[in-house]
């Protein structure tokens, strides 16, 4: 072998060796690149009963870290929110009343405090005719669905009396918004009550609501005209046109009927059990 080529193996040799030595020196620095930093080697600590989210995350960014390398995030904060569903004047054969339906809650994920006010004021009598006043505790048992239990109190018609209140609130499957409770009085007349109704979007501001709601007693209540078993049933239309997501005007129809023995006790005084009335009001919410 002659010098140039013995000189020209050797050069290719020396190559190759850098090579290996070069990519072995880059692997060990990837290796270490990758590790994980010791602080992140334990995992972070357990999550609080009752937390919605986890209340810590991974600090991307290196900053503000907490022990094992995670940070606080804003999770399980306090809301609350004033919803009228129902804030109208109806106009019927037999008069005119103002009717609101407000409910506000203030809370966390998990738990709820509700206040609600439900009632009509009549403008040919100058007087209120029904006012009733709900404090609830409410405790979400799914995604959409929360247990609820308190106390209302009627204020009219008179007499006064109190109630406890156990029921749910939620989302039925479809997407039908449903409140149901079992009301037992201070006197021990226990009867239950539901509505529900449902928004049909026509566009993304004009939306139809059909809307239904159902009592039903348990004993007679002769005092108050209410008597064992289906005693009223009340069905609505109403037409709102969202002005924005949390106010909008209406316009609808209802259509209100006691039922049963409750019926026949009104027929029976010369009364009608059923009124239909024109509705126009506002909805809102914040």
């Amino acid at each position: 072998m002659n010098l140039p080529t013995y000189t020209s193996v050797i050069g290719v040799f020396t190559v190759l060796l850098s090579g290996t030595a070069f990519a072995q020196h880059e692997g060990h620095n990837m290796s270490e690149s990758m590790a994980m930093p010791e602080d992140y080697s334990s995992p972070p600590a357990p999550v609080p009963e009752g937390q919605s989210i986890r209340k810590y995350a991974i600090d991307d960014e290196g900053t503000g870290a907490t022990n094992f390398g995670v940070a606080p995030v804003h999770d399980n904060m306090l809301f609350y929110t004033i919803r009228a569903d129902r804030f109208e004047y109806r106009s019927f054969d037999d008069g005119e009343v103002l009717l609101w339906d407000v409910q506000g809650w203030i809370g966390r994920d998990y738990n709820k405090l509700f206040i609600e006010s439900e009632g009509e004021y009549s403008l040919d009598e100058d007087s209120f005719e029904s006012v009733q006043t709900e404090l609830l505790y409410g405790r979400a048992i799914s995604s959409f669905w929360d247990f609820r239990a308190g106390l209302r109190y009627d204020f009219e018609p008179s007499p006064e009396r109190a109630f406890a209140v156990v029921g749910v609130q939620g989302l039925a499957p479809l997407w039908f918004e449903v409140d149901a409770n079992f009301f037992l009085s201070e006197d021990g007349d226990l009867s239950f009550g539901m509505e529900a109704e449902y928004d049909i979007l026509l566009t993304q501001r004009l939306v139809l609501q059909p809307r239904m709601e159902l009592e039903i007693a348990a004993q007679d209540v002769e005092e108050y005209g209410i008597y064992a078993g289906f005693t009223g049933v009340e069905l609505g239309l109403r037409l709102r046109y969202e002005i924005s997501r949390k106010f909008a005007p209406y316009i609808g129809v209802s259509w209100e009927s006691a039922l049963g023995e409750t019926a026949n006790r009104i027929e029976s005084r010369g009364g009608d059990p059923d009124t239909t009335s024109l509705v126009a009001g506002i909805w809102f919410w914040f």
